[in-house]
């Protein structure tokens, strides 16, 4: 897996709008998505900062990578 690349929240958030999830809700700097499917209900939540933290991006990452069926490499060449 190549090196987490530094990239804000709106960033990510822009990824995982282009892979089907909505924003539902804001309480600060914090935005959940949700994506449902036939496997059910997804939810995010996504720090809008300028740089988020490489274990938050990991965390997000895997567990968007597990839900869709799309590996974690294939996702940072979204970015």
């Amino acid at each position: 897996m190549p090196k987490l690349p530094q990239i804000s929240g709106a960033r990510l958030i822009k990824l995982l709008e282009s892979l089907g999830y909505t924003r539902v809700h804001q309480k600060g700097s914090h935005i959940k998505l949700r994506k449902i499917d036939s496997m059910g209900e997804h939810n995010l939540t996504v720090p809008l900062h300028k740089v988020l933290a490489k274990g938050t991006l990991n965390d997000i990452l895997t567990k968007v990578s597990l839900w869709n069926n799309i590996t974690k490499d294939d996702l940072l060449t979204r970015i």
